[in-house]
């Protein structure tokens, strides 16, 4: 299973952060979720700031470019295999970043590659 941190969680239901949290918690993924607000999903706290975590192999984005633009050291820091531009969240600046650092990238959307079996 692939530790996946989710940079952009809502503890609101709706929103597509916590949809692809609760998601990949059901698929028996390691979730960490990341938000800028406290609370709980599914009973995983939902982590403020720029947490230190380890092993991450991917990086889901819910978060606008405009608003990546502080996480751009966090992100790559975090060293993960594969980043996921999901819809709304295409950065090509980011993108480059995470090339040039040997990070995969993948502009798809988490909840349909768990869906279709190639998460």
């Amino acid at each position: 299973m692939k530790k996946t941190l989710v940079l952009g969680a809502s503890t609101k239901p709706d929103r597509y952060g916590n949809i692809a949290t609760r998601r990949l918690k059901l698929y028996n993924h390691e979730v960490v979720p990341v938000g800028n607000r406290a609370g709980e999903i599914d009973e995983i706290e939902i982590l403020l700031g720029k947490p230190a975590v380890e092993g991450i192999d991917t990086v889901t984005l819910y978060l606008n470019p405009k608003r990546q633009v502080e996480f751009y050291d966090y992100i790559i820091g975090l060293k993960p295999k594969r980043i996921i531009f999901n819809p709304g969240t295409e950065n090509p600046e980011l993108v480059k970043l995470a090339k040039e650092n040997g990070i995969e990238v993948d502009i798809a959307c988490t909840l349909v590659l768990l869906s279709v079996g190639e998460y």
